[in-house]
């Protein structure tokens, strides 16, 4: 991990983002990264193997995939600290082929899933990113804060009452460990003595060992057997293609996230096409796969303060060593440990700015519907990338409403009799939304013989606006009646000198 590959350029240019260097450098920064990383660790065996158990595959593979993906990324991804994972989202895409294909489809699924993302990244999918609303933003945040509270009721129902003594104590251990010290991350302490406390008083609540059995070697290398046929295509593209799109934005998504936190820049485009990278390194040592785990970047970034790729890398390095080396002391975490740290992660990453009664009253009702339907469509589905997609046609529709209205025509006529001229000034950009109702602003029998339209403070996106245009002056021909279009700019002359008269409208 070279220094060189930390550099993120920050908003404030006054201001440099922590590199690995300096975090070497900095024993109080490096212990911080250490511990985060061991946070993040444990927080990922659990959650990796239920993601296991969704996808309908052996725990290992999900761990193993997490230990590569998290390994990998922190050389390769765009997103310094940001953690990569096996994840639920992507194990619900691509659980249907182990159903009906079996491992070797499923692995083929994740490296063809791989490649595709590297040329979506070449393709430049990570600019799509800036036509992603705040109010979409939001509603990601607060819908992801609800997941993972939600992920965690399974943990609290129909358990022995002991969990919800221990629940307790680790939440109030990680309220007040900040205001003692910082330099321990709070989760981590917490951990340590509700664990402690389950095994020194022997209280039997369920552990991270009732979740599965841990694995006890090393990732083998996994060459799928499978046709290289159009028909092997046919069956894993759709699921390879889903995986892709899903891991993508989610990964986005988390890295935009990470960005408004740290105040600092990723690179997209590196973290697209490394992502695809590390889900061919995946698949080729037998793993599901995955995408950017939020939660466990909201461990590592918001709650233990980790801001560099050691973080990162240590997480998988951590995971496998606890996993291998460990895995007795593992099996042992209560899981209510576990889930005290995510509600506290769930409570953190929560926007309750944007829910305030006072924000609420400023902001325009439209924006607030965004960020509810967000909301509403993930929690429906269990799938973040499917609500950003219905947020961000929602805020479109909701857009195009607004400025349809802002175009205005004004109406003068000077001079008289033969000598009288109608003037119009067109105001306002004309799209598709706009210019439908262009036709409707003309008195077209009241007017003189002579019509000028000036479009100076107007401009032309669109054929629909070019075909409204056409409308207009063909509805003036059958009266006989000359139209003048005045005032155009060079675009908007060129664009209408292209398509006019050529669009079929009205004749």
């Amino acid at each position: 991990m070279s220094p060189t590959a930390e550099h993120t350029p920050r908003v404030d240019p006054g201001r440099a983002a922590p590199s690995v260097l300096q975090a070497v450098r900095d024993p109080r920064m490096l212990l911080r990264e250490v511990l985060a990383g061991l946070v993040v660790a444990l927080a990922l065996i659990p959650e990796a193997i239920s993601f296991s158990v969704i996808a309908g595959v052996d725990p290992k593979v999900g761990l193993f995939s997490s230990f590569i993906m998290a390994v990998s990324i922190a050389f390769l991804g765009g997103r310094p600290a940001m953690t990569t994972a096996a994840t639920g989202a992507v194990a619900l895409v691509i659980a249907p082929v182990m159903r009906t294909y079996g491992m070797d489809y499923f692995i083929a699924t994740v490296l063809l899933a791989g490649v595709l993302q590297i040329l979506l990244a070449v393709f430049g999918v990570a600019k799509l990113m800036r036509f992603i609303p705040r109010s979409v933003m939001v509603g990601f945040v607060n819908a992801l804060a609800l997941l993972v509270f939600g992920a965690q009721l399974p943990e609290l129902v129909g358990v022995p009452w002991a969990v919800y003594p221990l629940v307790a104590a680790g939440i109030i251990i990680m309220v007040l460990m900040p205001k003692i010290t910082k330099a321990v991350p709070a989760p981590l302490v917490s951990v340590i003595i509700v664990t402690a406390a389950a095994v020194v008083f022997a209280i039997n609540v369920p552990t991270v060992g009732d979740k599965g059995d841990l694995p006890d070697s090393l990732p083998e290398f996994f060459m799928p057997n499978v046709p290289l046929t159009w028909e092997t295509l046919t069956i894993i593209a759709p699921f390879a293609l889903g995986m892709a799109l899903v891991g993508l934005m989610e990964s986005l998504m988390t890295a935009k996230l990470v960005d408004e936190i740290t105040d600092t820049r990723s690179n997209k485009t590196r973290e697209s096409w490394a992502q695809g990278i590390a889900n061919l390194l995946s698949g080729l040592f037998g793993g599901m796969g995955g995408c950017a785990v939020v939660g466990q970047t909201m461990i590592n970034v918001k709650v233990s303060g980790a801001r560099t790729r050691i973080s990162t890398f240590l997480a998988g390095v951590f995971l496998l060593l606890l996993i291998l080396v460990f895995g007795d002391v593992v099996a042992m975490i209560p899981m209510a440990a576990l889930v005290a740290v995510m509600i506290m992660v769930s409570v953190a990453t929560f926007d309750w700015h944007s829910i305030a009664p006072s924000t609420l009253r400023r902001l325009p009702k439209s924006e607030t519907l965004v960020m509810l339907t967000t909301v509403a469509v993930v929690l429906a589905t269990h799938n973040l990338a499917i609500g950003v997609v219905v947020g961000v046609f929602v805020a479109a529709m909701m857009f195009v409403r607004r400025v349809a209205h802002f175009v205005s025509v004004d109406r003068a006529v000077t001079g008289e009799g033969s000598q009288a001229v109608a003037r119009y000034t067109v105001t306002g950009e004309l799209f598709f939304a706009s210019s439908n109702d262009l036709t409707t602003m003309f008195a077209y029998t009241a007017d003189p013989d002579l019509v000028e339209i000036d479009m100076a403070q107007s401009h032309i996106w669109d054929a629909s606006s070019v075909a409204a245009l056409d409308t207009i002056v063909t509805k003036y021909a059958r009266l006989g009646k000359t139209v003048e279009l005045t005032g155009m700019n060079d675009a908007t002359r060129s664009f209408h000198d292209r398509l006019s008269g050529g669009l079929g409208g009205e004749q």
